[in-house]
C-alpha cells in the first residue's frame, strides 16, 4: 500500500526532462532522467539519481563524468528513444549529438547542457545518487522546457506560454 501511494504521490511531482550522457571505453551511453536537480551554486554542482541496473550507471561510475542535457518541449521523441529498450549506441541516432574536446557526447540543440565531473556516488537501495561538480555549461536561447508529470510529457511555462498543456500520451 505504501509503495502504491508513494508512486501516486510522485506522479504529481512535475520534473524537467533530461538525457544524461557519458562516454567510456570508446562508447557512448545515455538515458532519460527526471531526477536531475541543482545541488549547490558554490561550487556549481548537481545531483543525478541513476538506477544501478541502467546501462549508463557503470559507464558514469567508471568515466567519472557526465552531461545533463536539459530537453526542449519539442524533443519528446528523443526522450522516448533514450528511455526505450534500443541499444545504447542506437539511441544516439536520435537528436543532434556532438562530442566536446574531451569526447563527451552532448545534445547540440538542448535547452542547456551541464557538463560535470563525478565528485561522489552514494548507493541507496536500487539507485545511486551521483554528485556532479559542474565543469562547463552551455545554454540555448529562450526557455521552453520539456517536463514530465502524471506519466506524460508536457510543456512548461516558457516564453509566450502562460499555461501547461499535455503534448503526449
Amino acid at each position: 500500500m505504501l509503495e502504491a501511494d508513494f508512486r501516486k504521490a510522485m506522479r504529481t511531482l512535475t520534473s524537467a526532462v533530461c538525457v544524461v550522457s557519458t562516454a567510456h571505453a570508446g562508447r557512448r551511453f545515455g538515458m532519460t532522467a527526471t531526477s536531475v536537480t541543482s545541488l549547490s551554486a558554490e561550487p556549481p554542482s548537481i545531483l543525478v539519481c541513476i538506477n544501478q541496473a541502467a546501462s549508463v550507471h557503470e559507464p558514469v561510475s567508471k568515466s567519472q563524468r557526465l552531461c545533463a542535457n536539459i530537453l526542449r518541449a519539442d524533443q519528446i521523441d528523443l526522450a522516448q528513444a533514450f528511455s526505450s529498450k534500443i541499444t545504447a549506441e542506437a539511441r544516439f541516432c536520435h537528436g543532434r549529438w556532438r562530442d566536446n574536446a574531451d569526447g563527451m557526447p552532448y545534445l547540440g540543440d538542448a535547452q542547456a547542457n551541464v557538463f560535470c565531473n563525478v565528485e561522489a556516488v552514494y548507493a541507496y537501495a536500487t539507485h545511486s545518487i551521483v554528485v556532479g561538480k559542474v565543469t562547463n555549461v552551455m545554454v540555448g536561447a529562450g526557455v521552453a522546457p520539456l517536463i514530465y508529470q502524471d506519466g506524460r510529457y508536457t510543456v512548461g511555462l516558457g516564453e509566450g506560454i502562460d499555461w501547461v498543456v499535455s503534448i503526449g500520451g
